[in-house]
């Protein structure tokens, strides 16, 4: 039996594939899962600590049946996946002497549920699959590992959420198609391009862990192969539109909290059905009860108000160029995919109709498409993909009297790498005993972004400066050869080769254009995203 799960910030779904049949299909698990509505096998993203020592912990339905999802109780938990891998983790509280993080809840989610899966089915079968987020993938790969360690998992594979929501839709016969991914915390845009090969026969997708037994690949399966042709990832998402709300009602007099923002939630939901919606709201404070409602004209002019669209504009232009850059142009994009509870809001698929003909768009399949595009891993399925940032070295800049980033390999570059990229260093004193070359992960050429905590609110917003993640800035890793005999200016010394293999490792091969000696060979010095 093999098993997928699309962990959502709103909701998570695990969908297996039943051979006999031959079908993908959802898994209900007891207690965690809804139960009710139009995907009862959904599991509210929930989680509520009852003892961070043992750990005890309460996930999914439960949360809500026990009562213990409380406006403002510092042991509740919701939206927890948007932390995870964040640079600023805001402040969570310290739970029975112990320091909480994102990671750690969502650690305790996913574990309850693999827990309650293994019970239920006794083992995980051929392999285990998860779906992650695009801008996320190597700090997602180092956690998952360390999830899943202790279960007797003899395979676990990851694949992009835009890209396994491709396959979900069935729809490969499109060689073309783009992917928008519209969750509770974040906006995914990805140009998927879909193949069908003869001639390779092993499926590789992005593999974490081998067990002992080899995969073998069904022979009556014709291996696909999905490129990603672009990619945009944004935060941003139901949740955000969520508190929109709230602050518009707060205009009225209404004072924020929690169930408010639920009754948001509700609201939002029902404007995708209905032209206005409305509830009921009992305020705690005033012992009031009050009457609320919204029209898809104020929802619309929220979102207009906050430049909702002109960020979806700005992550689908992105994801346009790096097509064009493929050859790729609009017009030549066969189906357009709609995933994730926002994508259902009328005023986000009046969005995607201006730019796309409606007969293109599909939306039949928000919250299932993921999990179960991801069981196409099982199926033979070999994905090629891209760098999602560019990666360079930092010089001085003698002109600015300041640092500055060189690029090496620009985003959009497909791993492994053909060949490699070359690289002529010299020495820039007398005498200089070694040369230092600092790797740096790149950001966004027209700004950075900040990240910050409004309350418990995770705010993302664009910011003037570019920003560099330093990737070896130590005094050891910094350190790319020793020259012997030292180095002098006016003449080229080294050599050095920057290749990417398949694992987005990034390895240096060095060579002393003077003594002729291979001083670095093949050397991983930094793991890519």
């Amino acid at each position: 039996m093999t098993y997928a799960i699309d962990f959502g910030t709103s909701n998570t779904l695990v969908t297996r594939w039943n051979y006999a049949a031959q079908v993908a299909e959802p898994v209900t698990v007891a207690g965690l899962s809804l139960g009710f509505g139009e995907v009862p096998a959904l599991i509210p993203s929930l989680a509520y600590v009852e003892d961070a020592k043992l750990p005890l912990v309460v996930v999914g339905q439960q949360v809500r049946d026990r009562g213990f999802d409380v406006a403002g109780d510092r042991r509740f938990f919701s939206r927890f996946k948007r932390g995870i891998g964040a640079t600023v983790q805001g402040y969570l509280p310290e739970l029975d002497g112990c320091p909480i993080t994102f990671e750690a809840i969502g650690t305790w989610f996913l574990r309850t549920l693999l827990t309650a899966l293994k019970h239920s089915a006794g083992d995980f079968g051929d392999s285990l699959i998860f779906t992650v987020p695009v801008d996320s993938f190597e700090t997602y790969r180092r956690w998952l590992l360390q999830v899943c360690d202790g279960f007797a998992i003899d395979q676990i594979r990851l694949v992009d959420e835009p890209t396994a929501a491709a396959l979900g839709y069935g729809v490969a016969e499109r060689p073309v198609i783009l992917v928008i991914d519209f969750g509770g915390g974040t906006l995914d845009l990805s140009l998927v391009e879909l193949k069908t090969n003869d001639q390779q026969r092993s499926p590789l997708g992005f593999i974490l862990k081998w067990g002992d037994r080899q995969w073998a690949d069904s022979d009556h399966q014709r291996p696909r192969t999905a490129r990603v042709l672009g990619k945009a990832g944004v935060n941003l998402g139901g949740t955000d539109i969520d508190h929109w709300i709230v602050d518009y009602w707060g205009q009225q007099g209404i004072a924020a909290n929690r169930l408010l923002l639920r009754l948001a939630e509700r609201l939002k939901i029902q404007l995708s059905q209905h032209p206005r919606a409305q509830e009921v709201y009992f305020d705690p404070d005033t012992f009031a009860t009050l009457e609320l409602s919204l029209e898809r004209a104020e929802l619309e002019a929220i979102l207009h108000q906050q430049q909702f669209f002109e960020r979806l504009e700005k992550a689908l232009l992105q994801v346009l160029q790096q097509g064009r850059r493929q050859g790729i142009a609009p017009e030549d994009i066969e189906a357009v995919l709609l995933v994730g509870g926002t994508t259902q809001i009328p005023a986000v698929q009046a969005w995607v109709g201006e730019y796309f003909e409606r007969s293109k768009i599909s939306s039949h399949q928000p919250f299932t498409a993921v999990a179960m595009g991801a069981l196409a891993l099982s199926q033979g399925l070999d994905l090629k993909d891209f760098l999602y940032h560019s990666y360079g070295i930092r010089f001085w800049d003698r002109k600015l009297n300041r640092h500055g980033w060189h690029p090496i390999i620009q985003r959009g570059q497909p791993y492994p790498m053909r060949e490699p990229v070359e690289l002529i260093l010299g020495a820039s004193t007398e005498g200089q005993p070694k040369i230092e070359l600092v790797i740096g992960e790149l950001g966004d050429e027209q700004g950075g972004v900040e990240i910050f905590f409004d309350g418990d609110r995770l705010i993302t917003r664009t910011c003037g400066q570019l920003t560099v993640q330093p990737l070896n800035d130590t005094p050891q890793g910094k350190t790319l050869a020793t020259l012997d005999p030292p180095g002098y200016p006016g003449s080229d010394r080294l050599k050095v080769l920057f290749y990417v293999d398949g694992d987005r490792q990034l390895r240096i091969t060095v060579e002393d254009l003077l003594t002729q000696e291979q001083l670095v060979t093949n050397q991983v010095v930094a793991e890519l995203r």
